[in-house]
């Protein structure tokens, strides 16, 4: 008796489980945005279940009971919508809504299910779709009124906006120039009017200000401060050996940035000869802010000199020049030939030297052996003088 109710017991678990294993549930659902015509929403939903379930998307519209629902699909409403789903661990889904309109507004719903008979129409599925919704409100874009529109041929400039007719109550404002906020721009004062100063317009200071209206949602414009640019070369010399290739690169810094660039090189007088780009000997790459010069197969004779990158936009043009010095392909040997003549040197010294130094020391010699026998003879006559005297 106990063993068949532990059985039963067992075999409710092992069945909720499996049940529960088989049951989508979300795990990532959609939220809910508000947004500005020809503004982006992206709604993002992902599904676990086993088998992994299928993911739609679908567009409420009106209240009950009078709503409409819409499936979505990738390319509708005139290729702006678009979906991107992947079923390998999971289902992952997402949604995008490009260009919006006021029509655009309205229920946005993930549906998931992994049950065999879910789109079977005549068959009622054992397990419902499961459903996540996300509101995309679209409000018309906020007047602002801007002074200037744009910044160019000065030395500062005080930049201004009039925000008109806000979508919400104003929590504050602040400045941004190419996406980074500016410091000390910030500004918690429910003010529809916003000004920022720049003491010096130079490449530097150059770029897009905006300024932002913390409204529902935010509300912004831009100011397009230019300069021409600003073009330097990191190296102005480089060294290159004969035979090989040479690499000579400008950059240019400001907005806006070049549309054009131009490589000369130096020839007799002031006179620059312009370099053609896709030859034998020259190959150039841009890109906006950077220019590259490859000089390919150095002569030492034909491409030693003074080269020049010019980067051009619409406020003008900018010039910088690199110096190129082409070593001959016996310049490395040279270190080397140096050492070896020096040791020619250092031996030839030591042998002229020992060779000068020889016959002295042989003179020495001879010198030192000859005072002895001649102190031998003196003392052996001495010796003879006394025995002829005592003989007689």
């Amino acid at each position: 008796m106990r063993r068949k109710l532990f059985g039963a017991i067992l075999a409710l678990c092992v069945g909720w489980f499996q049940a529960e294993a088989h049951t989508a549930g979300f795990i990532k659902s959609p939220l809910s945005q508000m947004k500005l015509i020809e503004d982006n929403a992206e709604l993002d939903c992902e599904v676990i279940g086993n088998p992994i379930p299928e993911v739609q998307w679908w567009f409420i519209e009106g209240e009950d009971p009078d709503e409409i629902l819409t499936q979505l699909y990738d390319g509708a409403r005139d290729d702006r919508v678009r979906i991107n789903a992947t079923y390998i661990d999971h289902a992952t889904s997402s949604l995008m809504l490009t260009n919006l309109t006021l029509n655009d507004t309205g229920v946005y719903e993930c549906r998931a299910s992994n049950d065999p008979d879910r789109n079977d129409r005549w068959t009622p599925p054992r397990v419902k779709w499961i459903r996540s919704q996300a509101n995309v409100i679209v409000f018309e874009r906020a007047t602002i009124m801007t002074e200037p529109n744009v910044v160019s041929n000065v030395t500062s400039a005080t930049l201004s906006c009039n925000l008109t007719n806000p979508s919400s109550p104003i929590k504050g404002h602040f400045w941004t120039r190419n996406g980074v906020i500016i410091k000390d721009s910030q500004s918690a004062k429910p003010d529809a009017y916003a000004e920022h100063h720049i003491e010096k317009v130079d490449y530097h200071y150059s770029g897009l200000y905006t300024c932002v209206f913390q409204t529902e949602p935010e509300a912004n414009a831009t100011i397009e401060v230019k300069v021409a640019p600003h073009v330097t070369a990191p190296k102005h010399s480089e060294n290159a050996n004969e035979k090989d290739k040479a690499v000579l690169t400008c950059v240019s810094h400001g907005y806006p940035l070049p549309t054009d660039w131009f490589w000369f090189k130096s020839s007799e007088g002031d006179d620059k000869d312009p370099i053609v780009n896709g030859s034998d000997k020259y190959e150039i790459k841009n890109t906006p802010n950077k220019t590259t010069l490859y000089v390919k197969d150095l002569d030492i004779n034909q491409d030693m000199g003074t080269y020049h990158c010019q980067g051009t936009n619409d406020m003008g043009s900018a010039i910088d020049k690199i110096e190129l010095r082409v070593r001959s392909q016996l310049a490395a040997l040279w270190p080397f030939l140096g050492i070896v003549v020096e040791v020619i040197i250092l031996i030839t010294i030591i042998f002229i030297y020992e060779k000068r130094r020889k016959p002295d020391e042989i003179n020495d010699d001879d010198d030192s052996g000859s005072a002895p026998l001649k102190s031998n003879s003196a003392t052996n006559h001495k010796d003879k003088n006394v025995r002829q005297r005592n003989s007689n």
